[in-house]
């Protein structure tokens, strides 16, 4: 073998041997308490009532800088930005691409950026490569995030970067003191709201508009992979900020846009939000059922969730895969979530709760799980 093929199998073979190789696998026919269809939408193809009369074209053609911009899609960051109570809006191929986008676009070598450190992969890669001096803070920590204020405070603009819903525990951050402490020391706050897109608000405007902080926030971005059925998303923020990431994003300024259909779909998202009759008060029921099984449970080990996404850690690759494979084999989708992707001793289930899960469905997952004795 040539060097570099040497260096890919000796990197494949140990992870092999600790047990993590990451492999693909198709989804079979079980329970779906793995996929972030929140509330139902892709797999129950929930938006086609509101597709009839749009745009189904498979290609943008080009960058929205050359000829990949419509009408369409200026029409859509307008509505997006309505409903999530932002001056602007601007779509990204992906919460990936707009988390790198964002951050590498406003950032500089003398930008200090101020994460949590339990923040997901696509805004460390951000702050990695926007050459701006970064440290994190410990995860919901104030005092550690006043302190490391403090210390940065006169070294140029300063970002604080955070979900609203973290991705592998589910609990959310404390964007209301996080953001007193913020305007304290004059600097801007970036929000994921990936994992609260259509699950927190009335409508699912997301956690930053529930808790009436849209206007304190400096960049929200909202993904439409996940309880919005579809692709694609969209960072808000001021007319200013649009402005800039259009100039200076290279996500966006080098990428083919979305395609027509793309468009449609998250339009059609949209709508099924603005439903008269829309709720997510369903949902929210059903984790309120799931936190009341885990207080009588006797299980330890569940992460203190409110969201769709509730984590038991089990500890170690091999116990988390057996306890695993004994839902899967009972009809259960749970997948395990092992180290590396989370900290060594942190290897977890990660559950994810929808709408349209029932009770017996729940009861069964606390069954199997007894039965593995964790």
């Amino acid at each position: 073998m040539r060097p570099i093929e040497q260096y890919l199998n000796k990197k494949l073979t140990e992870r092999e041997q600790a047990g993590n190789l990451r492999q693909l696998r198709t989804q079979r026919a079980a329970v779906d308490f793995f996929s972030n269809d929140y509330l139902g939408i892709a797999t129950n193809d929930l938006l086609q009532p509101f597709m009839d009369g749009m745009n189904m074209g498979t290609g943008s053609t080009g960058s929205r800088l050359l000829s990949g911009n419509t009408k369409e899609a200026e029409d859509l960051e307008d509505r997006i930005a309505k409903f999530h109570r932002a001056e602007a809006a601007l779509l990204f191929n992906s919460g990936y691409d707009a988390n790198l986008g964002l951050i590498t676009a406003v950032s500089s070598r003398h930008t200090t950026i101020l994460y949590d450190e339990l923040c997901h992969a696509s805004l460390i890669d951000g702050i990695r490569l926007s050459h701006a001096s970064s440290y994190k803070f410990l995860h919901n920590d104030l005092d550690d995030l006043e302190e490391k204020l403090e210390r940065n405070r006169d070294k140029g603009p300063i970002l604080i970067v955070t979900e609203s819903v973290f991705s592998m525990d589910g609990d959310m951050a404390l964007l209301e003191q996080m953001a007193e402490t913020a305007e304290r020391y004059d600097a801007a706050m970036i929000v994921d709201e990936a994992h609260a897109t259509g699950v927190f608000g009335e409508r699912g405007e997301g956690l930053v508009c529930k808790l009436g902080l849209a206007d304190k926030v400096f960049a929200r971005v909202h993904t439409y992979g996940k309880a919005m059925g579809c692709h694609g998303a969209a960072v808000l923020g001021s007319r200013q900020l649009k402005a800039f990431l259009v100039n200076f994003s290279r996500p966006f300024i080098f990428t083919t846009a979305l395609p027509p259909h793309t468009i449609s779909s998250i339009n059609a998202a949209y709508e099924y939000l603005s439903k008269q009759d829309f709720s997510n008060a369903g949902l929210h029921e059903l984790i309120g059922y799931f936190r009341s099984k885990i207080l009588g449970s006797g299980i330890d080990g569940w992460k203190d969730s409110n969201s769709s996404i509730q984590a038991l850690v089990v500890g170690g690759n091999e116990n988390t895969k057996t306890i695993a494979t004994a839902l899967q084999n009972a009809g259960l989708q749970i997948n395990e979530i092992l180290h590396p992707t989370v900290p060594e001793g942190e290897e977890r289930l990660r559950i994810c709760l929808h709408a349209f899960n029932t009770r017996e469905e729940i009861d069964k997952v606390f069954t199997i799980i007894e039965e593995a004795n964790v």
